[in-house]
């Protein structure tokens, strides 16, 4: 057996390939996603409206692939101008500032799929799952097969998120003003919508934003499980059709430790370093989604319930304030583990 090849440090910075200081590929992109958007509104709704808003959720899933490389620091150097860049909502529910705070502390890898640190996290805690009624326990174990993640889950993610952010949100002026912009955006799309467009705003956010968040969800479905190392906690799916649409996203893993590399260098820095990548994450490795939905299309990848983390009961201590639903306060954590976690009950944007 051949020695095994050492990849550099996790999350060490790599250089940019770009002119000057922007890249230009996912510039690019960027036109064609919105170039497509209209297009589709346009010219195709008046004489397909069915097919039209089929093509303008998979339009919506490449504009959410966006957001997510956007919010890594991507394609300039201005974060202002990259906020601006995505700002158009294109996908209805989430604020892209609340996804991009929630998402950055999704990559903490040591905390990776722990039901209250972990944002985007699908385990639950065995205290919560016990106080959950039994409908909601039956749609949680169909959530865990790929077609009910693909069917169920924005039905399940976004009154989560929902329900947590109205609870911060008195007390957050950031998560405030992050709304308040998201309002004015939603505005800018329902005008052009219904009044270039004829497309009823309802309409659109019911079937072609549903369907992007769902066409999203395949990708998420699978990115993460728990292992001991953290390293084995995220998958790598090595060739798909969808890759252009997800950015590169099925190398999670790569992206996991290269955070700040472009969607455009993923697929090198795996093929660079295979082997090493394999070895890194215990295998945890399919060839394409097709493989997963022959697995899990019908069968649940993972339980609902954490199998190692936060099993215990917790118990009130003076001090420590337990708000179990939304994952805050916690002394049953280890050492170091007390900060406040804003985990939403279903995963966020990306997580689906």
């Amino acid at each position: 057996m051949g020695k095994r090849r050492k990849i550099g440090r996790p999350n060490s910075p790599i250089r940019r390939v770009s002119l000057g200081a922007v890249e230009w590929p996912t510039v690019g992109l960027l036109l064609v996603c919105y170039g497509l958007w209209f297009a589709t509104a346009s010219y195709l709704y008046p004489l397909m409206p069915a097919a039209a808003l089929a093509v303008l959720a998979v339009v919506i899933a490449l504009h959410s692939s966006l957001q997510h490389e956007v919010l890594h620091g991507h394609p300039t150097r201005n974060r202002h101008l990259n906020e601006w860049l995505v700002g158009l909502p294109l996908g209805v529910f989430y604020p892209y500032r609340r996804y991009r705070a929630v998402h950055l502390r999704h990559h903490a890898d040591e905390r990776l799929t722990d039901p209250y640190d972990d944002p985007e996290c699908y385990y639950r805690a065995q205290y919560d799952w016990e106080k959950l009624p039994r409908a909601l326990k039956m749609l949680l174990r169909w959530n865990n097969t790929l077609v009910g993640r693909v069917t169920l889950g924005p039905a399940l993610a976004v009154p989560g998120f929902l329900v947590t952010e109205v609870g911060q949100f008195g007390s957050s002026p950031s998560i405030r003003k992050a709304w308040m912009l998201h309002a004015a955006g939603l505005a800018v799309l329902a005008g052009l919508l219904e009044g270039a467009f004829g497309i009823s705003f309802w309409l659109y956010a019911v079937s072609s934003a549903y369907g992007g968040m769902s066409i999203i969800c395949i990708r998420s479905y699978c990115e993460h499980q728990w292992s001991e190392r953290p390293e084995g906690r995220t998958v790598i799916v090595e060739k798909s059709w969808l890759a252009l649409l997800f950015l590169n996203n099925n190398l999670h893993l790569v992206h996991h430790k290269r955070p700040t590399a472009p969607w455009y260098k993923l697929k090198a820095l795996y093929a660079e370093e295979s082997e090493a990548w394999r070895a890194m994450n215990e295998g945890y490795v399919f060839r394409n989604y097709f493989e997963i939905f022959r697995a899990f299309a019908l069968r649940p990848k993972e339980p609902v319930v954490h199998p190692v983390l936060r099993r215990a009961v917790p118990s009130s201590k003076p001090g420590h304030a337990i708000t179990v639903e939304l994952g805050n306060t916690d002394p049953a954590k280890a050492p170091g583990e007390g900060r406040t976690s804003e985990r939403p009950r279903a995963a966020a944007h990306s997580g689906c």
